[in-house]
């Protein structure tokens, strides 16, 4: 089993291989990349403006299914999800189906009416990315907020992580075949 990032091509350009490095040297994995085409999410919330990230979930699953995939797949797209219980959430995973999404459209500055920032968004991309592929290797949320598994509330949470696990969580990282 292999991990895999697909990249849809309306997320952020010129970004996708310093994620999928930073991601790959986080969890000590190679990790494949994608650039795929638009993905067809489904589960769009008109009144909210946003895409239901359990029902993107569903739909990874059914792309592995018929693209007979057994990999982690990590499926990056600009649009923003939210969760049952959130407003909105970065990312989501689903350990039973090896699946994970992550949003860029809060990850960005633009968002928020800032600047933009090329190095923000590779570095809040490539955490979300690796936090998600570790729920989908079996890991909890963190306590220490400085882990991969730390759970942010808010952008700037999120930006205080590191890009490491913390060595209980590293030690809890399965030995891929």
């Amino acid at each position: 089993m292999g991990i895999v990032i697909y990249w849809d091509y309306r997320s952020v350009d010129g970004i996708q291989l310093p994620v999928q490095r930073i991601i790959s040297a986080a969890i000590g994995y190679p990790v494949e990349l994608i650039l795929g085409d638009h993905f067809p999410v489904e589960g769009y919330h008109r009144i909210r403006r946003q895409y239901d990230g359990g029902r993107i979930l569903n739909r990874i699953s059914l792309f592995k299914r018929m693209h007979g995939l057994n990999d982690l797949l990590l499926l990056v797209i600009p649009d923003d999800i939210y969760a049952d219980s959130s407003d909105f959430v970065f990312g989501l995973a689903r350990e039973s189906i090896g699946s994970a999404v992550v949003s860029t459209a809060r990850l960005r500055n633009e968002f928020y009416g800032l600047p933009e920032d090329i190095h923000q968004i590779i570095e809040r991309t490539a955490k979300e990315g690796a936090h998600e592929l570790g729920h989908l290797m079996g890991l909890q949320h963190c306590l220490k907020p400085e882990c991969i598994m730390y759970r942010p509330e808010s952008l700037s949470e999120l930006d205080r992580k590191e890009r490491y696990f913390c060595p209980d969580c590293r030690s809890q990282l399965p030995l891929m075949r």
